[in-house]
């Protein structure tokens, strides 16, 4: 669906969050402006008007610059007026708020974001993830640890947040230097999940060793065997499926 074919009714209730956006192409045609202005109606208009000008910035650099406009107005006193608003959008933009927020420590990062991660709508579980990588990125040893509790949550969505976060290249983000030259520094969170009953895990798991595989295919194929002689479950087999497909597209022999 394109912007032009997105009812005018639904993206004037998109504009004042008073409705979620259903697809992807819906949460693509917000107006930023409109919504932080709706959102928060006594934020200044020179931070309205900053936000009207970048509306053709790429979505990550917008909800990174929302996010800037609420802490200077705010601050992450505004978190629990954002965290429960009926918009995805203005959710994702506490999802930032938490990313961007210099007084939080490792610890109290990650549970602030927790509910983010775990929150029913899809766009904003992808944003929780996003607004944190770059603390990923750049303390990869104590975040690994922070992680690992998560693949053993009864939530199918904080153990894929685990995973999706630590992704070595990932998608709309940049690459984690660090798993890309060793991907068996993520064993510890994905072993646990290797046979996740839940497609939502299976698939990032997949997809995480398939990122894996571009630089080292032959750790991907000699792990994949491993869990295969373990016990070929159908949730592992899906898994496998996935996480070998670019070295079987590269005409390995999987």
């Amino acid at each position: 669906m394109r912007r032009a074919d997105i009812p005018a009714h639904v993206l004037a209730a998109l504009n004042a969050g008073t409705l979620e956006s259903a697809t992807l192409a819906e949460g693509l045609a917000v107006d930023y402006a409109a919504l932080l202005a709706a959102a928060v109606p006594d934020m200044a208009p020179a931070c309205i008007s900053e936000m009207a000008a970048a509306a053709d910035l790429g979505i990550t650099r917008r909800m990174n610059l929302a996010a800037k406009l609420l802490l200077s107005h705010g601050g992450t006193a505004l978190l629990p007026m954002l965290s429960g608003h009926a918009s995805d959008t203005v959710r994702g933009f506490a999802c930032f708020v938490i990313g961007l927020a210099s007084d939080l420590a490792a610890t109290d990062r990650l549970n602030a974001m927790r509910p983010f991660a775990d929150d029913p709508h899809f766009g904003v579980r992808e944003w929780a993830w996003m607004a944190v990588r770059p603390h990923v990125a750049r303390d990869l040893g104590a975040w690994m640890t922070m992680l690992e509790p998560l693949v053993h949550e009864q939530s199918e969505r904080l153990r894929r947040f685990a995973i999706e976060i630590t992704r070595p290249r990932g998608v709309w983000c940049a690459h984690l230097a660090e798993l890309r030259h060793d991907p068996a520094k993520g064993l510890a969170l994905l072993v646990p999940v290797r046979n996740d009953p839940a497609k939502y895990v299976q698939d990032s798991v997949g997809n995480w060793l398939n990122d894996a595989a571009k630089d080292h295919p032959e750790f991907v194929r000699d792990l994949c065997a491993v869990w295969e002689r373990e016990g070929d479950s159908p949730a592992n087999r899906r898994i496998r499926s996935r996480a070998l497909r670019s070295i079987k597209g590269k005409g390995g022999d999987g």
